[in-house]
């Protein structure tokens, strides 16, 4: 393995016991570049042709206050798969943000954990103070990849190759760029949302396969919510109004307190993909929240949605771990949100809303082959939790229509990451191809890239990676023919 190492950033952060800065969630501090990379069992496939792209909470100063995870920074991890072979890179997001704390040497910004006043740097953010990290999501469109943060901050533009950062694309709109835009890879299109403060309270957009933004419409809402996700399908955009979002008595007196309002239903909102405000269709089901949807697709006059119910949105704090981080590993924790795979069904012509439980499995973090996105699919592919905390300890692959599950466990003391679906080259069938992820091994102290084939569920191979990685949240899968052409054959 050839290593090149990038001149260092300026870092404060010191070793920390936090729960969320050690073990499997400490920092990376470097930025690498790694060529002919080692492969430690199996053999890389000659038909794994493309990019496995991951964004990270990567914490580069010592906190102002509190930490939360989804303070860290933005890191993408990129590793790149082409004729049996494999390199990888790894780079902060140079965020404004970023750019301000390496000038300042330390933090500026508060975090989700404090009030907005800690902070002495504002953003785009919804929650004031917050940093705009671009740390939560990532995509690739028009031939660039895109990373975003959940807060509605800017979108950031980075290349596929060399992973620099851009800039903040130039039609980022005034309330920002929600985390989860959507890719149709066959028509190149991002679709998007986001919320804020101030009325109407959420906003969808289309950006073209060119990068142009050829659609924007208000979302109108009773006030100021918390979603987190949207989907589509070949004709419509679905966004969601649910039950859990900030106190409005207390938001007045600039307290952000997150309640589960259980005498709200849950409230879809369901466009055509270039449709105006008047054209919005409203459907209302049993309250929840959803953190992330799987996918959604047209079944003659209904549309077909699944994704993660939770049970217990606002879980109590969790017991055995300091008073001061309880609270907030209850909301990481995917076992104490009761988090399942959910399908809603809504008849567009009489409004009616059916509901089911697809699967029983303690699950969240979902993929399916992107081709698929939007259409009929068969295969969805979930992160199983570590009880307590928010780590991943292997996957399960759900056929939606039969209700068979296959599964794949890591072994002790290893956690992964999430999982996209790599269709093969030339692939014929749904789940034809390979999931891809990166794994930390707390025992060795060592990160690898595993490949799965998704068909079987079993492992195909291990590719040793140049430093240990820091857990994080979103990732994708781009086929060099997408990076290239910005849409699927």
């Amino acid at each position: 393995m050839k290593i090149t190492r990038q001149s260092p950033v300026r870092r404060s952060l010191r070793p920390s016991n936090l729960p969320y800065l050690s073990g499997a969630w400490t920092p990376v501090a470097d930025e690498v570049d790694a060529e002919d990379l080692e492969v430690v069992s199996g053999a890389i496939p000659q038909d794994l042709d493309g990019t496995y792209f991951r964004n990270a909470q990567n914490q580069l100063h010592e906190p102002a206050g509190r930490f939360h995870p989804f303070d860290g920074d933005g890191m993408i991890h990129a590793i790149t798969f082409r004729d049996g072979k494999a390199r990888y890179r790894n780079r902060w997001v140079r965020t404004q943000g970023f750019n301000e704390e390496q000038v300042a040497g330390r933090s500026l910004f508060g975090g989700l954990m404090e009030p907005p006043g800690l902070a002495q740097r504002r953003t785009r953010c919804v929650y004031p103070g917050l940093k705009d990290a671009s740390s939560t999501d990532v995509v690739v469109h028009a031939g660039k990849v895109l990373s975003t943060y959940y807060q509605c901050g800017e979108a950031y533009r980075l290349d596929p190759d060399t992973l620099e950062t851009l800039g903040i694309d130039a039609w980022t709109p005034l309330d920002g760029v929600s985390a989860h835009p959507k890719v149709d890879e066959h028509t190149g299109e991002l679709l998007f949302f986001n919320y804020s403060l101030r009325a109407p309270y959420m906003h969808y957009g289309v950006v073209d396969k060119t990068n142009h933004l050829v659609h924007y419409i208000p979302v109108e809402l009773p006030g100021p919510r918390l979603p987190h996700d949207m989907t589509f399908t070949q004709n419509y955009a679905i966004m969601a109004d649910l039950p859990v979002f900030w106190d409005p008595e207390l938001l007045k007196k600039d307290v952000y307190a997150v309640r589960f309002f259980k005498k709200q239903n849950t409230r879809f909102a369901i466009v055509p993909r270039r449709g105006s405000p008047d054209q919005i269709k409203w459907f209302e089901a049993a309250p929840t929240y959803v953190l992330h949807w799987l996918n959604a697709y047209e079944d003659g006059d209904e549309i077909v949605l699944d994704g993660y119910f939770q049970s217990n949105p606002t879980p109590r704090p969790l017991p055995d771990v300091p008073p001061e981080h309880g609270h907030m590993m209850a909301f990481l924790d995917l076992h104490s949100l009761e988090a399942r795979l959910h399908r809603w069904r809504f008849n567009m012509k009489t409004g009616e809303t059916k509901e089911q439980r697809i699967a029983e499995d303690i699950a969240e973090f979902g993929m399916i082959n992107q081709r698929y996105a939007g259409r009929p699919y068969r295969y969805a592919y979930s992160a199983l939790g570590k009880k307590g905390m928010f780590l991943f300890t292997g996957l399960v692959k759900h056929d939606v229509q039969t209700g068979q599950s296959w599964q794949i466990d890591l072994p002790a003391d290893e956690y992964g990451s999430e999982s996209p679906f790599a269709p093969r080259v030339g692939a014929k069938d749904e789940d034809d191809g390979y999931l891809v992820t990166y794994t930390i091994n707390e025992a060795t102290s060592r990160s690898e890239c595993l490949v799965v084939d998704a068909k079987t569920m079993t492992e195909v191979c291990r590719v040793a990676l140049p430093h240990k990685l820091c857990s994080g949240t979103h990732s994708c899968w781009a086929s060099r023919e997408f990076i290239e052409k910005g849409v699927v054959a």
